[in-house]
């Protein structure tokens, strides 16, 4: 590696990969060192809890299916003591294991295969958002595209007009707009916007996201901001 490439890595962050396929930590490996992050490769999670108690990394990738542990129990294990940031990388399609994951603490969840481009913007969400939960965010204005949600005010408008939403659909938008970039799961928006006895109340959130959708997309059909992840729940695009 040459000084500029590990000036830059040092600049962008130590990742912990808790992986035991070594293809898989080959590629990741490549991926993240040819974009600036330095990486620490494990192949079981007890190494990994020791790793990242040594080292405190930025943000760790993790395998669901490990040979000593499993990985939704390793992310709550993790999440007992540290926010270290995690996305799961898993062969595991089901949404079951999706919520499951996210649920636990996970940040995020891609299914391999996976492309470079889309691992490096969700490393990107996690960190900015890790970043903000240390420092406090006090950007009072969240805007994507010609969406503005300026939250002071309490005004949302798309291409400069003027949007009036109802409360539950504003308080709909601003928990996502907290967790922007990132997916949300159905259970943890109905806990969070209508409260902990609503969480099995899936028609509410489709109802709602439907209502919002036709307010702020161009094409419902098709949203540019308001996303699906089927089974899973939804998020909010960032970039």
């Amino acid at each position: 590696m040459t000084d500029s490439t590990q000036m830059q890595a040092a600049s962008n962050g130590l990742i912990l990969v808790i992986e035991d396929d070594a293809q898989i930590r080959r590629f990741l490996r490549a991926t993240l060192n040819s974009h600036g992050y330095r990486v620490i490769e494990v192949t079981g999670g007890k190494e990994g809890l020791k790793e990242l108690g040594l080292h405190h990394p930025d943000l760790i990738i993790l395998d669901l299916g490990l040979p000593d542990v499993d990985g939704v129990d390793l992310t709550r294990q993790i999440r007992e003591w540290s926010s270290t940031p995690i996305i799961i990388v898993s062969a595991r399609e089901r949404e079951h294991d999706k919520v499951t994951a996210l649920d636990a603490g996970a940040d995020d969840y891609l299914t391999k295969p996976f492309g470079t481009q889309e691992l490096l913007a969700r490393i990107r969400v996690a960190m900015r958002h890790a970043v903000r939960a240390i420092q406090g965010d006090d950007n009072p204005i969240f805007s994507v595209g010609s969406l503005v949600v300026d939250l002071a005010r309490r005004q949302v408008t798309v291409d400069g007009e003027s949007v009036h939403l109802t409360p539950i659909e504003y308080k709909l938008l601003t928990t996502l707009v907290r967790y922007a970039g990132k997916v949300v799961t159905g259970r943890q928006l109905l806990k969070e916007v209508w409260g902990p006895s609503y969480t099995n109340e899936s028609q509410y959130l489709r109802l709602y996201m439907a209502k919002l959708r036709h307010k702020l997309e161009k094409d419902p059909t098709d949203p540019r901001y308001l996303l699906t992840e089927p089974g899973v729940g939804y998020r909010l695009a960032e970039e």
